[in-house]
This record gives C-alpha cells, structure tokens and sequence, in this order.
C-alpha cells in the first residue's frame, strides 16, 4: 500500500491516494496501526484521499485511536497540495468534500508547487445544542458583538461559561468548525494545562460526542500563543478547526480581534473571521516522504 506522510504547521498525517489504490476496508484499524509512533509510520492520523461526484476530491480523516473526524483544518491543506502537485486537478481553486461539507482552497504556488493554502473554513456554528455540549448558554453574552449573523446565533452560545475540571474552575467558551471545540484563554500557557486538564476535557460529560480542547495565551488583540488537546490523538503540534475556533472564541469574549495570527507549536496560521462570517484560514502544507507499507 502506497502511502506519503505530509504535515501542516506540525499536524502530521499518513495520506493514501485512493485514486490510484483501492481504499482500505477497515480504515479505522489501519489508522491505529499507521500511526503508531513505534511500531507504524507515525502521525495523529490517517486520511484517504477518494474520488467525489461533487468537488475535485473528497477527504475522510482518521485519527490516531481509529475514531472518524469531520474536518481537520491542517489535513485539508495537505490534501489540496496533493492534489495539485501530484495532478489530480491542476486548480488553483480546488473543492474538497469532507463532513463538514464541500470547502473551498485557494493554493499559493511556490516553483511550480503547492506552498501555502487558504481555506475558507465556512461559518462557525454557535449554539449550544450544535456544538454540542450540555452547558448552558451564555445569556447577554453577545451584546459585545454588532449586529450580523454570528451576534443572532451567539444568544444560543456557551461563552466564557463556567466548566470545573479536575477541581479547577474555567472559563470556556465552545464553538464548532464541523467538530467541537473548547476554548479556555489563560494567563499562561504550561504543560498543566494541555497534558493534565487537556484529556479530562475531552471526555468531560457535558460533551456528548468529545472535545478539542484549546488552551491560550494572549500576546495582544491580533496574536496569541495555543496548544492543542485533540480528541482522539493528544496533543498535537497544531490544529486548524482549533485556531479557528480559537479566532472566533476570541472575538466572541472581546479578548482578540477579527484578524489573529495564531502560534503553535509546529508554526504558524493566520485566522480572518470576515464579515461574511466565514473563518479563513491560512497555512503552510508540506510533503515530507512517500513509501510503501505492509498492511
């Protein structure tokens, strides 16, 4: 089975084309095995690159314990580069299929090759109920806002809420980018926060379906520091539903403005939540090594 690890900002995955090879039957087992850090390829997760009747490709992820992810904002950059640079659609518009929907990218080429990609994320989702999580919403929560689309679904939204975890007592706010988020702002960022409060987020119980847990520091209203407790894969070196999340949380509690640059630790994702109330991310996408694996 032909394989090729690619990464963005850090968030590395195992890629298979499935234009050229059948996909896997048992793709949730396989992504346990591949991404094993010891004994596989190594990644966060598995995403099969497949055919579409309505967009130049469609991406199904999974992550590292074999659970299927809706979007993943790093993943669909590197599926983009792939898709150019290995001329499955010579675009520089490209539509992705993924559960989150058709997304639009625009690619920033580089000799001839794929460098950095915007993607248009679509609009966040707000209300409790869609994120989902049980908390309740925030009542006045979004007087701060002006009035557009994003301040009539932000009176449904858990913002800057109370959550106790592990015996401390947060201030979250939840949004989801096709997958739910929680974002916690913190005066300092430290391994306390991600490695123990991180893994007990996301299995709280006032998120039926899990959680990706974002923790931040602010630097100033148009840039911040984050790190990333994925659901389902721990913590990795960058998350792009995350920042995105991160971008909208922080315009929602007045802590950041529309336009952020996010750091993380794999690198760096600039985050525009436009007045058209989509979030626009952009990012690097790389491709490190192809290969080929025994299943």
């Amino acid at each position: 089975m032909r394989f090729t690890k690619m990464h963005g900002a850090g968030n590395d995955y195992i890629y298979l084309d499935c234009f050229a090879q059948p996909a896997p039957t048992n793709p949730s087992s396989l992504a346990r095995q591949m991404s094993d850090r010891h004994f596989g390829v190594g990644g966060d997760g598995l995403v099969l690159i497949l055919p579409s009747d309505k967009a130049d490709a469609r991406m199904r992820m999974f992550n590292a314990d074999g659970s299927e992810a809706e979007m993943c904002g790093n993943a669909i950059r590197c599926v983009a580069k792939y898709v150019y640079d290995h001329g499955l659609a010579r675009k520089t518009t490209l539509k992705i299929e993924t559960g989150r929907g058709v997304l639009s990218l625009d690619l920033e080429l580089a000799d001839g090759r794929v460098d950095r990609v915007r993607v248009d994320m679509g609009e966040p989702i707000l209300p409790a109920r869609q994120v989902p999580t049980t908390l309740r919403p925030t009542a006045n929560a979004a007087r701060r806002l002006r009035e557009t689309p994003a301040k009539a679904a932000a009176r449904h939204a858990v913002i800057d809420a109370d959550l106790t975890i592990g015996g401390r007592k947060l201030k979250v706010t939840c949004v989801s980018m096709g997958n739910p988020h929680c974002v916690t702002f913190v005066r300092k960022l430290s391994d306390h926060w991600v490695l123990s409060l991180g893994p007990r987020m996301e299995t709280d119980p006032h998120f039926p379906r899990r959680v990706n847990a974002e923790f931040v520091e602010v630097i100033s209203p148009s840039e911040v520091r984050m790190r990333v407790w994925e659901r389902g894969s721990g913590e990795t070196l960058a998350c792009g539903t995350g920042a995105s999340a991160v971008c909208v949380a922080g315009v929602l509690t007045g802590r950041t403005e529309p336009k952020v640059l996010v750091h993380l630790r794999g690198g760096d994702l600039d985050l525009h939540w436009a007045e058209d109330n989509h979030v626009y991310l952009t990012g690097p996408a790389v491709e490190v090594f192809s290969g080929e694996y025994a299943a």
